[in-house]
């Protein structure tokens, strides 16, 4: 073998050693990790048009990223906690659909601006029950950042959030104390109708 082809030979191994390399620490990206940074670069991208598209284009445009990276139907489920055996199997289907819209909402809602906002990632844990947290937080400008803890968990062959902690403040745990409440005192519809209402003060602010 010729001094020239063996040279060659061993250059494109040290190529494709490197391709080889660099896609690995690429897929060492936790699926976790991706379905989180999916979801914020959209978000980044929704609030970098939020102007144009006004509130029901941001919902639809993100109508798709909060469902395919949010378990909400398992949401739904803890934030009424112990009062979810006690309705319906149509009343948990509409507790999920209002929700949902909820959800969707509230984001269309809170990120509408863009003025040079980033999502930086920090870390990545597991948790004892199974799941993972990923720690990251947005840069704003001018401002303090915002930290923000992503709790997932898996659904079927992907993971999902099912938690977002900002600045400590759980969500999750807001949710649940409110809607339980409005519950066991003034019964289901009334808990509807006030979802219902929020999303529409959104659609409106």
């Amino acid at each position: 073998m010729g001094k020239n082809i063996l040279n060659l030979i061993i250059l494109c191994c040290l190529i494709l050693g490197g391709m080889s390399n660099a896609y690995a620490l690429e897929q060492g990206k936790s699926a976790a990790r991706q379905i989180v940074d999916q979801f914020q670069d959209e978000l980044i991208d929704v609030m970098k048009n939020g102007k144009k598209l006004g509130y029901s284009g941001r919902y639809d445009k993100l109508k798709d990223s909060v469902t395919n990276s949010h378990d909400l139907s398992k949401i739904a489920r803890i934030v009424v906690g112990k009062e979810w055996e006690k309705l319906t199997e149509t009343q948990q289907q509409q507790l999920v659909d209002v929700f949902s819209r909820l959800s969707i909402a509230s984001y269309a809602h809170n990120f509408k601006d863009y003025s040079g906002e980033t999502f930086t990632f920090d870390t990545e844990e597991a948790t004892t029950r199974g799941g993972v947290v990923i720690h990251s937080h947005l840069t704003i400008p001018d401002d303090k950042p915002v930290k923000f803890d992503y709790m997932l968990k898996e659904k079927g062959d992907s993971w999902r959030i099912i938690n977002i902690i900002a600045n400590g403040v759980s969500d999750l745990a807001l949710k649940r104390s409110e809607y339980t409440t409005i519950l066991q005192r003034e019964g289901f519809d009334a808990l509807i109708a006030k979802i219902n209402e929020k999303i529409d003060n959104y659609s409106k602010q």
